[in-house]
């Protein structure tokens, strides 16, 4: 059988994941291959931790990537600190809190669970009262939830969780790169993210972060593996040990440090990859990055509300890089999106559970996250419904998102003036 030379259609992703890479991090990926004991290679690992450190506004002593999808880092991050039968509460407002519960149930944790309607998201004031409740050793939570577009304000229980010497681990894979994880500022002790979303890099490394009170649990569990541990490493361990070998932090650390101890081989060009997007992120600036996609979300709401339609969640806690659309009553959504996709090239989300035929979600992340972007999804979304029979206010939606980028140029323009 005889294969053609592969060759992908062009699209606009416009989903909460993945989205569109940046040019310059494909060009980055093709970069020759280095051994990963090589000092150029050992040197490039080194700056993706630094560089790490300034994505996650941390000063933690570890910041890197493990292999694998955003699920992986979770999974890492879970495993090495969940000990049979640890107290373990998860506040749950969509889809990605039944999957911290999955991961820490697998490890033997006793999980507790309190649960949102989905579109809506937790006071904190009701977490911290559940806390005191439950008393567990870890609290584990979702930033962002792409599922519902909503963000859970995390600052007051992070403060809480420290005073009551509880270890927060955060799920930010949607929030990172896009909109304020403010790691040490808000006390979060564990923190993931993902490269498919707001980084624009491809899906296959889950950035992590953790500070010396996760350490501390790690060490106490190490256990390196018999073919290459030293007498020394024999004996450390006095804990339960981490059930799973590749998500063990304890040897990652090992890896990622000056010892550089053999755990896996590395995944070569999307650590290239992973450098070079977080490269073009200092590049733009945490803040300009942010006021980025602030922008280009404004732009799509306005332009969806002129058209007719109606976001769905709590707006108060809206989520900036997901916006989330109301299927209108009598619509066959995938019926859209195939058609968006089809005819135009793009590609935006449905979503899940409950919530599975009634939204729409789309994204503005990294890259995806461009006026052209905005713009054109606005003009094809508004031929589709119109094909479908929707009574829309045509021609409207373009329109609002066109005077929205106006007016921001005036204000841009204004402030420059001032500022001279």
């Amino acid at each position: 059988m005889k294969f053609l030379p592969l060759q992908t259609p062009n699209r606009t992703i416009m989903t909460p994941g993945p989205v569109e890479v940046d040019p310059r991090v494909l060009q980055a990926m093709s970069t020759p291959i280095l051994g990963q004991f090589d000092p150029a290679f050992t040197s490039i690992m080194n700056e993706v931790m630094e560089m790490l450190r300034y994505l996650f506004r941390t000063d933690n002593k570890w910041a890197f990537p493990i292999d694998g999808t955003s699920r992986s880092g979770i999974e890492a991050m879970l495993a090495s600190i969940i000990e049979q039968g640890d107290k373990v509460l998860i506040p749950i407002y969509g889809r990605f809190g039944y999957l911290l519960t999955e991961i820490c149930e697998r490890y033997g944790a006793d999980v507790t669970t309190i649960e949102r309607e989905w579109g809506t998201v937790f006071d904190p004031e009701d977490v911290i009262r559940e806390i005191k409740k439950v008393q567990p050793k870890i609290v584990a939570i979702v930033h962002g939830e792409t599922s519902t577009g909503c963000m859970q304000p995390l600052e007051e229980i992070g403060k809480a969780c420290r005073e009551m010497d509880v270890i927060l681990v955060v799920d930010a894979v949607a929030t990172i790169g896009g909109t304020d994880v403010n790691v040490d500022e808000w006390q979060l002790d564990g923190v993931i993210g993902g490269t498919q979303k707001c980084l624009s890099v491809p899906s296959g490394m889950a950035p992590i972060t953790y500070n010396d009170r996760i350490e501390k649990i790690v060490l106490s569990r190490k256990k390196v593996e018999r073919g290459i541990r030293t007498e020394l490493d024999q004996q450390m361990a006095s804990g339960q040990t981490i059930i799973s070998n590749y998500f063990d932090l304890s040897q990652l650390q090992d890896y990622w440090s000056p010892r550089r101890l053999n755990h896996h081989t590395e995944a070569t060009s999307m650590l290239y990859a992973l450098r070079e997007g977080l490269r073009l992120i200092m590049e733009e600036g945490l803040d300009n990055r942010f006021a980025r996609h602030r922008l280009h979300e404004r732009a799509l709401m306005a332009g969806l509300k002129a058209m007719g339609l109606t976001l769905f969640g709590d707006k108060r806690f809206k989520l900036p890089t997901v916006t989330c659309v109301n299927i209108p009553q009598g619509v066959d959504g995938e019926s859209v999106r195939r058609m968006l996709l089809d005819e135009f090239g793009i590609e935006i989300a449905s979503s899940f559970g409950p919530l599975h035929g009634k939204i729409w979600r789309i994204g503005t992340m990294g890259y995806s996250c461009r006026k052209e972007n905005i713009l054109k999804l606005l003009t094809a979304l508004e031929a589709v419904l119109i094909y479908h029979g929707v009574r829309i206010n045509r021609g409207e939606g373009a329109q609002a998102a066109l005077s929205m980028y106006g007016k921001q140029r005036k204000e841009s323009a204004f402030s420059s003036v001032v500022h001279r």
